[in-house]
């Protein structure tokens, strides 16, 4: 997706298992009497269908290294919304600008932060958010889209970003798994957004100007506040929706 408006894709998962049908029983040689009255009694005691909802969002937990090879996980941050910015080589220079604005616009004090303590600022506040509830944070995450790396020079790609990223772990994807879940745009950068449950709330791609760039973060603020719940977020104002 560009910034010129081109619609993201998102991801459900949409179920569709069709009912059995009860089909009469086959005639035989020697036919087994069935009564009504047996097959309401059998139906009666049959298990009942589960209720579906008719959309369900897609959860998922993204399993990769950094390029200390300690194992990430976005399951373990379910609780906060996680914005993966993701690129491959050629967008890795855009991708890079986007993830620093997004994790300053969500933790301003990083800016004076030394760099050893730019992943560890306290998130903004929420207006209106009950004293005493945990906020919910922003996990800003740079992922490095390698699939084009042998297995064997991939010691080589970790210790390359080691040295451009000594202190902020960048997830590293060799085996394309971003791609897989989510899509990539070459040469632009690619964010996908999960809610505080884990569950896809949308894809964008593309240059973010500063109106987009502001829709993007009020998209995060509401899954921020809806970690309240429904009763207690009715009130906030509307959102302004993810480019699709």
């Amino acid at each position: 997706m560009s910034g010129h408006g081109r619609a993201p894709f998102i991801l459900f998962f949409h179920p569709n298992m069709p009912m059995p049908r009860l089909r009469p029983p086959l005639r035989t040689a020697r036919p087994f009497p069935v009564t009504l009255a047996a097959l309401l009694a059998a139906l009666l005691v049959m298990p009942a269908m589960p209720a579906r909802a008719e959309t369900p969002e897609r959860v998922v937990n993204i399993v990769m290294e950094d390029q200390f090879r300690n194992r990430r996980e976005t399951g373990i941050l379910r609780g906060d919304v996680v914005v993966l910015v993701y690129s491959e080589r050629r967008g890795a220079e855009a991708a890079l600008a986007l993830g620093r604005r997004l994790h300053l616009h969500f933790h301003p004090t990083a800016e004076q932060a030394p760099a050893t303590e730019w992943s560890r600022q306290p998130v903004t506040p929420l207006a209106g958010w009950p004293a005493g509830v945990r906020t919910p944070d922003v996990h800003v995450i740079p992922v490095a889209c390698l699939p084009e790396v042998p297995k064997a020079l991939q010691a080589v790609a970790r210790s390359r970003m080691r040295t451009d990223s000594p202190h902020v772990p960048v997830w590293l994807d060799f085996d394309d798994e971003m791609n897989r879940h989510f899509g990539t745009v070459a040469g632009e950068p690619n964010v996908a957004i999960l809610d505080t449950l884990g569950r896809v709330h949308g894809v964008q791609n593309g240059h973010f100007d500063d109106l987009e760039f502001r829709e993007l973060a009020v998209t995060v603020d509401r899954l921020r506040l809806a970690a309240l719940g429904p009763a207690r977020t009715a009130a906030a104002p509307a959102s302004v929706p993810v480019r699709r």
